[in-house]
């Protein structure tokens, strides 16, 4: 493994205003780049991003919301769309517009005006994923719409109302986000993901066969165009531009007009087709995509899904594959011109065509990992940016890790300080980065390689297709050597309550089975590390149950069956978290879990060192 070096540069948190206000007529202060062959040493950082010799990190704005896709306009101005709901345990959505404009002012690498504009809370907005600029336009995603903006000359937030451009966009299920682009014709590409994992009759339930047809495919699990220089049009499934895409999110547009996507892999082959998969290919299959789109392109979902190992498409288990030995509808689908690490979860794409970078960078993609769930209970991965070259209409080798470090310590949904979401070039070459936990928006810059230094010495490599999956991810309390299996647990549980009608040993054992070490289960990656929740799963230490009334018989009801259609999260539940529990094993989890819930007040929890 090679090396990285850190770099980037100071930036304090930025005060937010809900207040308007004009922009100075001035251009903005641009802040210091270097060309190609100079150097210039990187400021101390704070950032906390590990980068490729030469280039340097600053914190261009931080704490404005669920930052999620941005576009940087031809003065420098930053706009992002920050999103709210279900995907961030419906949290209290920040104040003011869900639309931010960012400047810098000085040059200083920070933004020193921060305005938010559009549809706020309390007007019934929820915010939205996609943003795009076209002609003397900002084009924006707000609840099941696209809306136009018009830029006004003087200010950096539109004076007028939005108009609306599309309207009637799908948000039920999986996948409610609706990213898009606008290529220099006007044509305005939407993602309309999958409103299910794989098609099934049941939702992410074991065992359950695929729809024939998918019927979803009419509406869902694709691309639609419309025209952006129209207004008030409506969602149709006539407006189809390509089909078979699982979900999206990522959108570049290459300099002979081509249209690229990333696609989102599908999850839960092992969890929920035990019979038909090893437990590691949980966290190995399939691959994430890099797709060329065509008009009528059929892409494979859901029948298909890309096994990088064999580099193909093969069948989906859903739809009569057999561990990935059978090709069947497939050998007509269309496959990927590049695979990425599973369930890295590619959340943006932009496509470097400036001059500031080095030249082995230009026309090539950089891609925001916003992070796996679905590798639990193997090590969690993504939560890094990379670069992909790409040469005709192929990828040009494998990807590099270009930026990491912004999850922190770990690697996971519950304890990421940080996850990549949005990508955008600004018209100097500087490449920004979005990120939806906490709102901080980075800026990284090129000042040039260090004498001596060279690109060789310090590329590091996405993992291989072959890559294992890993270790399972140890308990915090690891049982001593030469002591029973349970004992690390036993001593880690040691100061939760036991429910009536259960031991310490079944809480112990319900302990190492949340945590993946008995039983096959991945309640991590929906339910975090400590059981406090993620974007996907409830806070387990929380007092109020949404499908029982908390007692432990409840509990361990609630696990056995499942959750096919959870009120206020996106992703079912499926019976058992998709694992082959014994009902004693079913009943030492729900132990556990009550245990997480009736911890005294000044009780901490044993994960919390995690």
């Amino acid at each position: 493994m090679f090396s990285l070096r850190r770099c980037g540069i100071a930036g304090a948190a930025v005060a937010l205003s809900g207040a308007w206000c004009t922009a100075a007529s001035a251009a903005p202060a641009q802040s210091q780049t270097s060309p190609a062959g100079a150097s210039v040493a990187c400021p101390a950082s704070d950032t906390g991003l590990a980068l490729p010799s030469g280039f340097c990190a600053t914190i261009f704005a931080d704490g404005i919301g669920h930052a999620r896709h941005l576009v940087v306009a031809p003065d420098g101005v930053v706009y992002v769309n920050t999103w709210s709901g279900r995907y961030y345990g419906n949290d209290t959505p920040h104040a003011g517009g869900f639309l931010v404009a960012l400047q810098d002012t000085t040059g200083a690498g920070k933004a020193d005006r921060v305005e938010r504009f559009g549809e706020t809370a309390q007007s019934g907005g929820r915010g939205g994923t996609g943003i795009a600029l076209y002609k003397d336009g900002l084009f924006a995603e707000i609840n099941d719409r696209i809306v136009r903006y018009a830029l006004t000359p003087g200010s950096i937030v539109p004076q007028g109302p939005a108009v609306s451009i599309v309207k009637g966009l799908p948000l039920s299920g999986d996948h409610p986000m609706h990213p898009f682009a606008i290529d220099r014709d006007g044509s305005l590409y939407i993602d309309v993901a999958s409103a299910t994992n794989a098609c099934q009759a049941q939702n992410r339930t074991p065992d359950s066969a695929g729809i024939e047809p998918c019927t979803e495919l009419e509406t869902r699990g694709g691309i639609w165009r419309y025209d952006a220089n129209r207004t008030h049009q409506a969602f149709s499934p006539a407006e189809r531009f390509a089909t078979g895409i699982r979900n999206a999110e990522g959108f570049a547009i290459e300099t002979g007009g081509e249209i690229l996507v990333t696609q989102h892999g599908r999850d839960q082959l092992y969890t929920n087709w035990p019979d038909r998969y090893q437990p590691a290919q949980e966290a190995t299959q399939p691959a994430e995509e890099l797709l060329r789109l065509k008009q009528g392109g059929d892409y494979g979902w859901p029948e298909c899904y890309y096994d990088a190992v064999q580099a193909k498409l093969v069948l989906a288990p859903e739809y009569g594959g057999n561990g990935g030995r059978s090709i069947g509808a497939c050998a007509a689908k269309s496959a990927p011109i590049a695979a990425f690490p599973a369930h890295w979860a590619p959340n943006a794409m932009a496509l470097y065509d400036k001059d500031q970078f080095p030249t082995r960078y230009r026309n090539g993609v950089f891609i925001a990992f916003h992070g796996s769930w679905n590798r639990a209970p193997y090590p969690q991965g993504g939560y890094n940016v990379v670069f992909q070259a790409l040469a005709a209409d192929r990828a040009a080798g494998q990807c590099e890790i270009f930026a990491d470090g912004f999850a922190g310590a770990v690697k996971s949904p519950d304890q990421a300080q940080h996850r990549p979401s949005g990508l955008a070039i600004g018209p100097d070459g500087s490449l920004y980065v979005s990120d939806d936990v906490r709102g901080r928006i980075y800026r990284i810059v090129y000042r040039g390689e260090p004498a001596g230094d060279s690109h060789a010495a310090k590329v590091t490599y996405c993992p291989g297709p072959s890559a294992p999956a890993g270790q399972i991810v140890a308990a915090d309390a690891k049982p001593p050597e030469g002591t029973h299996p349970d004992a690390g647990a036993e001593a880690a549980v040691a100061a939760l309550p036991v429910p009536e009608g259960a031991t310490k040993e079944m809480v112990a054992l319900g302990y190492r089975i949340y945590h993946g070490q008995v039983g096959g289960a991945t309640c991590t990656g929906c339910h975090g590390a400590r059981g406090t929740g993620t974007t996907l799963g409830p806070d387990l230490t929380d007092t109020e149950w949404l499908w029982s009334d908390g007692s432990y018989p409840a509990i361990a009801r609630t696990i056995a069956n499942g959750v096919p259609q959870p009120k206020q999260y996106r992703s079912a539940m499926p019976p058992m978290g998709g694992a082959r529990l014994s009902p004693a094993q079913v009943s030492a989890v729900a132990a556990y879990v009550w245990s997480l819930s009736h911890l005294a007040p000044a009780a901490s929890s044993p994960h919390a060192s995690n």
